[in-house]
């Protein structure tokens, strides 16, 4: 009989039940939404479930406030914490949701000491270590959504300025979530060839910019929140590899100890996720101002770091 997996999600707010909706649509398991707030995860679960007969699925989705419901996940997907607001920077974000990812990461560590971590929290790259250093979890286990995000805002500018599918856009975006992430123009292709041949310089240079102020953008549209469905879709995409073994090269936060020439940051790149978690970091060849920018952004998200009371 094929096992039935077990994925929680952390934070039934946005982030948190639409990436429930992703997960339960793929039917990649049965899905618990844990938050602390009484009665949201509860009816957001409900509500989900009862789209099982109209979507035709059978995954099965509970709402709780108690993490002894968590017990036995396979994959446990961190979404809590405060939303940015305009005018606010992550970093603003970074002690509120560091005491937020500290007692969430204690609890899901207890029930489910065996389980995979996908951190989604603001500031990622640090809520990501907060995670690593609390859980006890090998590195392999810890692991941090940012650069799916990044890399699919990149690709859907890329495809709307060539006018081709974003199915044949090939991208990586790298480095910390935020102002200094790292597209790399060089590992940019359209079905293989350089996307030089499609977009001028200039122009690429300016969706290099977006694709960086991807998150304040939508900030700044809103303006009572942030992202929530592409953030959603990459934290599935990870649980997705990791259940099925898929063994996909994704850009996912790690912990570096000495890849790319850093150590002691999570930070954005190649990796291939599979069942066991990070299963390789993948050291792509870098010109030397993608290599320069991938240092000042290890550089930001270390100082953030230091600056933690864990």
């Amino acid at each position: 009989m094929a096992k039935r997996y077990k994925i929680t999600i952390v934070g039934a707010g946005n982030v948190g039940a639409t990436a429930a909706h992703w997960a339960a649509s793929k039917e990649l398991g049965d899905i618990v939404l844990v938050d602390i707030l009484e009665g949201v995860p509860q009816g957001k679960a409900l509500d989900l479930l009862e789209a099982g007969p109209i979507e035709l699925f059978d995954s099965r989705v509970t709402g709780t406030n108690d993490y002894k419901d968590t017990a036995g996940s396979d994959v446990v997907v961190i979404t809590a914490g405060l939303a940015r607001k305009p005018g606010m920077s992550r970093d603003d974000l970074m002690k509120t949701n560091a005491g937020i990812v500290k007692s969430v990461t204690e609890q899901v560590a207890k029930h489910s000491p065996n389980a995979i971590l996908v951190v989604v929290s603001n500031p990622l790259d640090v809520m990501s270590y907060v995670a690593w250093k609390v859980s006890g979890f090998p590195r392999n286990r810890v692991v941090g959504m940012a650069g799916i995000l990044d890399t699919g805002r990149y690709r859907a500018f890329l495809a709307e300025a060539a006018g081709v599918s974003v199915r044949d856009i090939q991208a990586l975006v790298l480095g910390g979530h935020g102002d200094s992430m790292v597209p790399l123009a060089s590992c940019t292709t359209i079905s293989g060839i350089p996307v030089t041949q499609f977009i001028p310089a200039d122009k690429l240079a300016q969706i290099i910019q977006r694709t960086r102020d991807g998150g304040i953008e939508i900030v700044n549209l809103l303006k009572t929140g942030s992202a929530y469905y592409a953030p959603s879709a990459a934290a599935i995409q990870m649980v997705e590899a990791i259940l099925k073994d898929e063994k996909r090269v994704l850009p996912c936060a790690a912990w570096l100890d000495g890849e790319y020439g850093i150590s002691g940051v999570f930070l954005g790149v190649p990796v291939v996720l599979g069942a066991g978690g990070i299963e390789r970091i993948l050291e792509v060849p870098l010109t030397t101002e993608e290599r320069i920018a991938l240092q000042k952004s290890a550089g930001d998200v270390k100082a953030n770091i230091d600056k933690l009371e864990l």
